[in-house]
């Protein structure tokens, strides 16, 4: 059901401090609507919000939507949220965010990026082609661009690069003109049940894109080339590092600093092109082909080569991936999202091509009980490319669900399938106190993880 949105609605976001509902909210406040929102602790997205003058209520309580007309919820809201309660008792219309993001851009020309893994960096690279042109996209993230300081943008044009999470299936309402598609991996089966239901999804979503556009799909990822044996009308385009991609990653070069390649492009009734020397300031193969799936759009819609190359050179990054936050005797400290087995394994793939003699750290912090118990195995053979795991405690995110197994015997098995040394932890504390006695020269140590590792690792240089 499409709705209009009159400017005399009060639109209250029910976990306005997440990444997502922040930059959702921050548009529409930028369109003109009436916005407000609560969360249960304050954090720098709401700092963000504060200063654009949108009221903020802090602790979650039916009075907070005393005047609301209209209610946005974000995937992590429980049934037994006050404020949804009251909101049912009202009889006020509730919407998911997916849908609520479908109803804002549903009379732009969208550019809607997909997947299990990826989604975050793909949207940000394409912000920075489009950066480099006269075209001003309304951009809407799920992560901060280091170039915005924020994670959305409303934009002058009829243009919006936006990234759709997947986790509550409600992606599906996103109406895309271009889409993208990273990968599709075993993620949310807690909403999903299946692999089945998932790729289904995935399916619907590429088949919405119309005859005037274009889907960008991986053929690297097994999932996305079963996915397009389904796909009957063939209004897509391929890109990888497979010899069979229209968009073909070649001549790839791995450093500390950036990641090199080259672009050939074959298309149907087109000349073969190829865009040489192609410079990222980014590790990891899995980066290069997020790279990659930004400039197939950009070229596809005629943003010229020069103007592709220069947006991805002078990409200024997306905040946890991959940031260096201190050195300390010698040894640089970063701090990475990777919460997924499949993400973990391709931010090291990436650490060790460029870094391949250093020792490498992972202070890893499980997020959600839920993952862990769904891929307990290949959690375990994730951490090949490290030399040494720091295991903290799960952050559960709210789950109170039970485990399962033994959490010592997991930290057994992550020893014996990835090989590696490992030490397990109670908190930041005995974290800092193990930094302070083992850590010297140069080494490579990474914090992952969707919790409060970040905050660990930022709290880290006081500790010690």
């Amino acid at each position: 059901m499409k709705i209009e949105l009159a400017k005399t609605e009060i639109i209250h976001f029910v976990g306005i401090g997440g990444i997502g509902m922040s930059g959702l909210s921050l548009v529409m406040r930028g369109m003109g609507f009436k916005v407000q929102g609560s969360d249960i602790s304050n954090n720098k997205n709401i700092e963000r919000l504060k200063k654009n003058k949108i009221q903020i209520f802090i602790k979650q309580k039916k009075k907070n939507i005393l005047n609301a007309t209209i209610l946005v919820i974000s995937s992590a809201i429980k049934k037994d949220n006050p404020e949804l309660i009251e909101a049912k008792k009202k009889g006020l219309p509730i919407y998911k965010r997916g849908e609520m993001l479908a109803h804002i851009v549903s009379l732009t020309k969208n550019i809607v990026v997909i997947g299990s893994h990826g989604k975050t960096t793909t949207t940000s690279l394409l912000a920075g082609i489009f950066s480099k042109t006269k075209l001003d996209p309304t951009i809407i993230n799920g992560g901060v661009l280091n170039s915005l300081n924020n994670s959305a943008k409303l934009g002058k044009s009829d243009w919006c690069i936006l990234e759709a999470d997947e986790s509550d299936g409600s992606f599906i309402h996103v109406p895309p003109t271009y889409s993208i598609v990273t990968n599709i991996d075993r993620e949310h089966m807690d909403y999903y049940k299946s692999m089945n239901n998932l790729k289904n999804l995935f399916k619907s979503f590429i088949n919405k894109v119309p005859s005037f556009g274009k889907s960008f799909i991986c053929i690297d990822d097994r999932n996305n080339v079963e996915l397009l044996k389904k796909i009957k009308i063939k209004n897509y385009y391929t890109y990888g590092t497979n010899s069979k991609s229209q968009f073909h990653i070649k001549n790839v070069k791995l450093t500390k600093k950036y990641s090199e390649y080259d672009l050939a492009i074959k298309l149907p009734g087109k000349k073969n092109i190829t865009i040489n020397k192609i410079k990222i300031p980014l590790l990891g193969l899995h980066n290069i082909r997020n790279a990659t799936a930004a400039a197939s759009v950009a070229s596809t819609i005629g943003i010229p080569k020069e103007i592709i190359k220069k947006g991805l050179k002078e990409f200024k990054g997306v905040q946890r991936r991959f940031n260096k936050i201190f050195t300390y005797r010698e040894t640089s400290f970063y701090d990475d999202y990777a919460h997924h087995p499949t993400e973990i394994t391709e931010i090291l793939n990436g650490i060790r091509a460029a870094y391949k003699k250093d020792e490498i750290i992972c202070i890893f912090q499980p997020h959600r009980i839920s993952r862990l118990k769904d891929l307990k195995k290949e959690f375990t053979l994730s951490f090949k490319k490290a030399d040494t795991v720091i295991l903290c405690p799960i952050y559960a995110a709210g789950e109170k669900i039970k485990l399962g197994f033994k959490y010592d015997n997991f930290a057994k098995e992550i020893i014996k399938n990835s090989r590696v040394k490992l030490f397990l932890i109670k908190d930041k504390y005995q974290l800092a106190k193990l930094i302070k006695q083992t850590i010297f020269g140069k080494k490579i140590v990474v914090g992952m993880g969707a919790g409060t590792i970040s905050s660990w690792m930022k709290e880290l240089p006081k500790l010690i």
